[in-house]
């Protein structure tokens, strides 16, 4: 009986360390939660909304990015020491460089960050580029503040936006400003 017991136990914790292999560790998890509350990616990738206390993040579609379902007219023309305009929802920009909407951060797989790896999150904020190597990220994110951040605080970011719930939200791509294009291109 008491052999019985024993491989029962360790039945138990083989399957708990299977069930855990692919989890991150909880205080990397803690610590990208930390840093992503912190660090204003609420602000840009959490659609915002009217409440009875003014315009906040609407929670229920948090770092979902710029709502599908909301297309954004042309953008008005900014001019002399105005320099970029901003969408209601706080998820399009614009500026010189064109419209830019932002990133949906969950982990869902098809209109998220579910298929990308770690290495590729860490690569887009060092490199300023989609994927570590596609288009640039654009205006209003800010490529040089988050370059300060450490591999390891940007693994702990990866990390948490793997524990967040999915949300199913295709962000439209963004609009390049003919200039920005040629000035992108080596022209």
């Amino acid at each position: 009986m008491n052999a019985l017991k024993m491989l029962f136990r360790i039945a138990v914790v083989v399957t708990a360390s299977f069930a855990r292999a692919g989890e991150p560790p909880a205080d990397a998890v803690a610590r990208g939660k930390y840093l992503v509350s912190t660090s204003a990616c609420n602000d840009c990738h959490t659609p915002w909304h009217l409440t009875e206390r003014g315009p906040e993040p609407d929670m229920s579609r948090m770092l979902s990015g710029h709502p599908a379902s909301l297309e954004m007219p042309p953008a008005p023309v900014v001019a002399g020491p105005w320099q970029m305009v901003a969408g209601a929802t706080n998820t399009a920009w614009a500026g010189p460089w064109g419209v830019s909407f932002t990133a949906n951060l969950t982990p869902d797989r098809e209109t998220g960050l579910g298929k990308w790896t770690e290495r590729n999150f860490i690569e887009t904020i060092r490199t300023g580029r989609h994927l570590g190597r596609g288009r640039a990220v654009l205006p209003p994110m800010p490529i040089p503040v988050y370059n300060n951040f450490t591999d390891a605080d940007l693994a702990a970011i990866y990390a948490y936006l793997r524990t967040i719930p999915p949300v199913k939200n295709r962000v439209p791509e963004p609009r390049i400003a003919p200039s920005a294009a040629m000035a992108g291109s080596g022209s």
